[in-house]
């Protein structure tokens, strides 16, 4: 199995629909913050981006989408909440792509999307999660605010846990489609 790559136009088009999605999908969460926070809409995009599109995409993706959706909608605040996911989401974005392009790399994984999926995305959302927590003490640090480490591991494992079930089920099912949709193609 190759990863899923296409031209670059391709991923383009695909990073920006992706993008288009993560603005629109926590209006199904209403606007409150805290089922937003406990369901974590944004995020699946972006990691499916990382995957089919790469880690470059993912990273600039992630990068923006939670300023761009600030900016526009006032949702998230734009500090310390949307510099804190913006942060978070690039890093889950470069991590899944980087990881998924080492695992193809793999003689075992090659045939795989699955474990690919899974084996890529655990790190990520490891990864992110601790950077979100790093940029929150640092951007609440400089308010003169604290942020505790449990306030970190409530905010990063207890209230998103719905949000992480979701993405641990919806991230490798849609990639698995997406490469046995790109297999179909080529044939």
């Amino acid at each position: 199995m190759k990863k899923f790559r296409r031209t670059s136009l391709i991923n383009l088009t695909l990073s920006a629909m992706l993008m288009a999605l993560a603005l629109v999908l926590p209006f199904l969460t209403g606007q409150l913050q805290q089922l937003g926070s406990m369901l974590l809409p944004m995020h699946l995009p972006i990691m499916v981006c990382g995957l089919v599109c790469g880690w470059k995409y993912g990273l600039a993706v992630g990068l923006v989408t939670p300023i761009l959706r600030s900016l526009l909608f006032s949702m998230p605040v734009l500090y310390p909440n949307a510099v804190s996911m913006a942060i978070e989401l690039a890093t889950y974005g470069a991590v899944i792509g980087l990881v998924s392009d080492a695992l193809l790399h793999l003689k075992s994984f090659k045939s795989h999307p699955l474990a690919v999926a899974y084996a890529s995305l655990v790190p990520a959302m490891l990864a992110g999660r601790v950077t979100w927590g790093m940029t929150q003490a640092l951007l609440l640090g400089i308010k003169g605010a604290s942020f505790t480490f449990k306030a970190f591991l409530s905010g990063a494992f207890l209230s998103a846990f719905p949000g992480i079930i979701i993405q641990l089920v919806i991230v490798p099912l849609i990639y698995t489609a997406v490469v046995r949709l790109a297999w179909k193609s080529k044939s």
